[in-house]
């Protein structure tokens, strides 16, 4: 495989939650794929040793950081550490789902800023910089240490959805704080976008939506977020829309982190489709994030040595 001579020598290392993607991002980077032994040992304790040498190379971790989050997490800190203390040069980590992201400040009194402490545990592990997709807090990545950037999965999917035969297609944001995802996709797909309003209860969690009449009837509906953890409130949007008259409803998010019965209460409401990208490798990962996250690793290797 030839070399990339944009930056110099680059190797991907391909951490254990997200392999498929790490070989994908190998590919757009035209870098070299090195791969990861890992293990549990019989107390519990991860065990990682890269099948690989990146001595003075330019390395991209590639470890996506979903459920279980704590584990990936340290896999990630071994795996930063690591290189660099095997002499890598530059270390960025990609980590298209950033694990504690929601927690960029402390909302009640006395709660751990636990975004802010992953961060800190990134630099102090080594890392020169950070790429991830759609953090789901922007604020939290200016509270790095190191260069941050956030990529976004929008036209990937919005491209997915249009092959799949839904341009014109009115674009809903079940939250008005992903209006600028909705808006990327109506753009692609040439149609309407709009927002429901959402508030959710600190203590409780309990999310309460508002219902308000929408263009909708007769057409169809692409509910896109970043994160689907429950899929409650895709449910509820879903649902929203199909009481409305809608035709055809389908789901689409970046991190398809589906905990809890999440794609059965999304197909109760009315949800035909659930399409999620492999930021987080899952059964409704139908699109590759990996030229989001090439071009964001490009940005920051551009960066001066100064500036890493």
């Amino acid at each position: 495989m030839r070399r990339a001579t944009w930056v110099g020598s680059t190797i991907v290392v391909a951490g254990p939650a997200s392999p498929s993607l790490a070989a994908k991002l190998a590919e757009a980077l035209e870098a070299r794929l090195v791969e990861v032994e890992s293990k549990l040992f019989p107390d519990g304790e991860s065990y990682v040793r890269l099948k690989g040498g990146v001595e003075g190379e330019d390395v991209v971790i590639v470890q996506s950081c979903y459920q279980p989050q704590d584990k990936h997490l340290l896999e990630l800190l071994l795996l930063i550490d690591t290189a660099k203390d095997v002499g890598a040069g530059r270390v960025v980590a990609a980590v298209p789902y950033l694990a504690y992201s929601r927690q960029d400040k402390r909302f009640l009194e006395g709660e751990a800023v636990s975004g802010r402490l992953i961060l800190k545990l990134m630099s102090a592990a080594g890392a020169d910089g950070l790429v991830t997709v759609d953090v789901h807090s922007e604020g939290l990545l200016r509270q790095a240490a190191m260069p941050a950037v956030s990529v976004s999965a929008a036209p990937l999917l919005a491209s997915y959805l249009a092959s799949r035969g839904l341009k014109g297609a009115f674009v809903l944001s079940p939250d008005r704080k992903r209006e600028a995802e909705a808006r990327l996709v109506a753009e692609v797909l040439g149609g309407e976008h709009s927002y429901l309003e959402k508030t959710r209860d600190r203590v409780t969690g309990e999310v309460r939506t508002e219902v308000r009449r929408l263009p909708v009837g007769g057409r169809d509906v692409v509910v896109v977020d970043d994160i689907i953890s429950t899929g409650g409130t895709i449910a509820k949007a879903a649902s929203i829309v199909k009481a409305q008259g809608a035709r055809r409803v389908v789901a689409a998010c970046t991190h398809p982190i589906l905990a809890g019965g999440a794609l059965e209460r999304m197909y109760s409401a009315g949800v035909e489709e659930v399409v999620g990208t492999d930021a987080v490798e899952s059964e409704v990962s139908k699109v590759t994030v990996a030229p989001a996250l090439a071009q964001g690793v490009r940005r920051l290797l551009k960066l001066s040595r100064a500036s890493l």
